[in-house]
């Protein structure tokens, strides 16, 4: 039972409760990632990697912000916990230890094609069920492929 009502038929509220909670635990992930990223960088690009990466932290905490407070709306109760972000996330581990600049721009481009790709399944599967959501989720996949662009554009 929920304590806040949902305008959304049951059915349409589940579809929407699994792109929101999916995309939740991947862009706190993401956030965790580059905020790694950004610590144990070195080389000879790492200033201007590390100033994008913090970028990439920002939007993402912001992000996720606004995914949980519209789960939140619509009477489904998002679930940020560390343990709920390690069981459910499926993006590739941050390497420990200090990683050079070029293989950190790697290990973001990867990460980031990865989110796009299940960002835009939940884009494609909340169509019906919450065009509002479905706004929300186009809206962040942009900035995404915005930022996927801009590092693979590191390594090239």
């Amino acid at each position: 039972m929920s304590v806040i009502t949902s305008p959304l038929p049951e059915a349409d509220r589940k579809v929407v409760a699994e792109a929101l909670q999916g995309a939740l635990v991947d862009l706190l992930d993401l956030s965790l990632t580059g905020k790694q990223a950004h610590w144990s960088l070195y080389g000879p690009r790492f200033r201007s990697i590390h100033l994008q990466l913090d970028e990439v932290v920002t939007s993402t905490r912001e992000f996720s912000d606004a995914v949980a407070e519209r789960a939140a709306a619509l009477g489904i109760t998002p679930d940020g916990r560390a343990a709920t972000i390690a069981a459910g996330s499926n993006l590739p581990g941050y390497p420990a230890g200090w990683v050079r600049d070029s293989d950190a721009v790697a290990a973001v481009v990867e990460s980031l094609a990865l989110v796009i790709a299940r960002m835009r399944e939940r884009v494609t599967n909340t169509a019906e069920a919450d065009p509002v959501t479905q706004d929300l989720l186009i809206a962040i996949t942009a900035d995404l492929e915005k930022q996927h662009w801009m590092f693979q554009a590191e390594n090239t």
